[in-house]
């Protein structure tokens, strides 16, 4: 799990602020994930003790990942088959070919692509704006 979360933040590169959410399993909470987290001033989220719903999301993701992915028996013959076969689900099928009903029948990597330019396009009205004075927008 924290290979996993180091490896995502270094490939990702994500912005100050993330949001991290997670259940309140131990591995979650310890110093080896939250390190990390904090570097990157990172936004903690955690589960309500016996909230199932919160993490309705990651639930739905996995049910997803199992019904599509694992072979009927559930079982895979190999861990590095595993991790593989997993592997490319989600960086090849699930990503950047599955549509999904919640992001407007896009890819996750269409989605991101969108919502990365309409980030880059208000950061670069805003620094327009600020560049000007009140006196120059009254005149």
């Amino acid at each position: 799990m924290v290979t996993a979360l180091k490896n995502a933040l270094m490939m990702r590169k994500p912005d100050r602020g993330l949001y991290f959410h997670s259940d309140r399993g131990s591995q979650y909470s310890s110093q080896a994930v939250l390190k990390p987290l904090r570097v990157i001033e990172a936004n903690l989220s955690m589960s309500g003790v016996g909230n199932c719903y919160d993490n309705a999301k990651a639930e739905a993701f996995f049910s997803t990942l199992k019904t599509e992915c694992f072979p009927p028996n559930q079982l895979f013959s190999s861990k590095a088959l595993a991790r593989r076969e997993i592997f490319e689900y989600i960086e090849v099928y699930y990503n950047n070919q599955r549509l999904h009903s919640s992001l407007e029948y896009r890819t996750p990597r269409q989605f991101e692509a969108v919502h990365s330019e309409k980030k880059k396009e208000k950061q670069l009205f805003q620094r327009k704006s600020s560049s000007y004075s009140f006196s120059e927008c009254v005149t």
